[in-house]
């Protein structure tokens, strides 16, 4: 994977603009002595957007860490929560009318859709790269535009193959497949047990992008080549919808309707015997009053995404990176508020909190302790580290992110799985979509 095309700044040179520019501190208790900080403007409040939950921990330690933050700084942080679907039309709106969130969680290469609307982060950017490892080359594409960072990467609600162990090891496999053959052969044995595959089709921000875009790279095919040149009509797609198309006749009914939440609740109703999924599943079972459901989770388990015929992981996970906007009031105390949410005394508890469910983008904190104090998680850690980026192996920009938020990708695999476009056809027909973003 390459990504020298893209340039940034140093962290020398990034901090001593950011002093200049961003009224750098320096030390201030009670912070380590390598800690940077920004002055609050005067009466300054913020507000934040951010996706809804999946993992009530994650929640939980998010509005701790917040008040903590309101207690240092005597700035009050409102945060409104949305459902992932909807995350981006506002994210949108705001950008297009001035107004709103000071701060928005927002999804994938959002911030590549209007990028002059954004506060510069590159300061701080460089500052948390720096003290904490560096960032994964995947959070760098998706949070860096002509040498600036526009987005502070978050990380990625991680998706692994979530699965009944004991329903799996019926059907003849010790452990859920990493081997696309292989996985075709165990769902037609869980269906045949009564314990089917099901994951999404529909318009699911996070699940359907997530794995049929890692289907799609994992035969080889893509949107579009290194120079944004649309290629999705290619035997290599076709490939992979001929692939899906087979894997969808050992599905669950209803799959090309499921939304993000849809996997969650038939796997716990006990209806699936794997899905793709986030560690959402287990937490709920796991944290339930209900001891059947609390017997669920010592079976469920999570193994890698399947690995195809280029022979090398070709993931896509659930992004998330905070922007700043420039109507914002309070810029330097939005990004002291995004600095003291990413540094290690808040970041760790609270990816702990959530047992994992978000995958880290700054290399230290595969070293967060959550990764051997909750075993079931360790399978997520490498998500952002392994990944590509939404839009390969083109560069981030408006019709990168406008195809997925058309669902152009999710569509073309719909189709073919249902029947109403032959692959050949469902991939003309994707191509042709594709192209109306890229001629722009």
């Amino acid at each position: 994977m390459s990504f020298t095309r893209r340039r940034f700044l140093q962290t020398s040179s990034a901090v001593a603009a950011g002093a200049a520019g961003s009224q750098l501190l320096g030390v201030r208790s009670p912070f380590a002595q390598d800690t940077m900080s920004f002055e609050p403007e005067p009466g300054a409040e913020l507000r934040l957007l951010r996706w809804s939950k999946f993992v009530q921990g994650d929640e939980d330690m998010w509005i701790a860490n917040t008040k903590k933050f309101t207690e240092v700084t005597g700035v009050p942080v409102r945060i409104d929560n949305e459902s992932w679907e909807d995350v981006r039309p506002k994210a949108a709106v705001a950008a297009n009318i001035g107004s709103g969130p000071d701060i928005i969680l927002g999804w994938f290469d959002d911030p590549h859709q209007y990028p002059d609307k954004l506060l510069p982060l590159t300061d701080l950017a460089d500052y948390l790269g720096n003290k904490y490892g560096g960032w994964y080359d995947a959070a760098k594409t998706y949070g860096m535009r002509d040498g600036e960072w526009i987005g502070l990467p978050l990380g990625a609600s991680g998706a692994r193959m979530v699965y009944r162990q004991k329903w799996v090891q019926d059907a003849g496999f010790e452990t859920f497949p990493t081997d696309y053959q292989q996985v075709l052969d165990i769902a037609k044995k869980l269906k045949a047990n009564g314990h089917p595959l099901g994951m999404a089709l529909g318009h699911g921000v996070g699940d359907a992008n997530g794995w049929l875009h890692t289907i799609l790279w994992g035969f080889g095919g893509k949107m579009v080549d290194e120079n944004n040149t649309v290629v999705l009509s290619s035997q290599e797609t076709v490939d992979a919808l001929e692939y899906v198309k087979e894997l969808y006749d050992s599905f669950i009914p209803g799959t090309l309707s499921w939304l993000d939440p849809n996997n969650n609740k038939v796997f716990l109703a006990g209806d699936l015997g794997a899905t793709n999924n986030g560690i959402s599943i287990w937490y709920a079972a796991k944290n339930s009053p209900d001891p059947a459901l609390q017997a669920m989770a010592e079976d469920i388990y999570h193994a890698d995404m399947p690995v195809g015929p280029v022979g090398k992981p070709t993931e896509l996970h659930l992004f998330t990176q905070a922007m700043v906007f420039k109507y914002s009031k309070y810029p330097n105390a939005a990004k002291e508020y995004l600095r003291f949410m990413w540094e290690k005394e808040q970041y760790e508890p609270w990816q702990l909190a959530a047992t994992g469910y978000i995958a880290h983008p700054l290399a230290a904190y595969a070293e967060n302790r959550v990764w051997t104090e909750v075993p079931k998680s360790l399978p997520y850690r490498d998500c952002v580290k392994n990944m590509l980026w939404n839009g390969f192996s083109g560069e981030l920009g408006y019709a990168s992110a406008a195809a997925m938020a058309d669902y152009i990708v999710v569509d073309m695999f719909a189709q073919a799985a249902a029947g109403e476009r032959s692959p050949k056809e469902a991939a003309d027909y994707a191509a042709r979509r594709a192209e109306r973003y890229y001629r722009v």
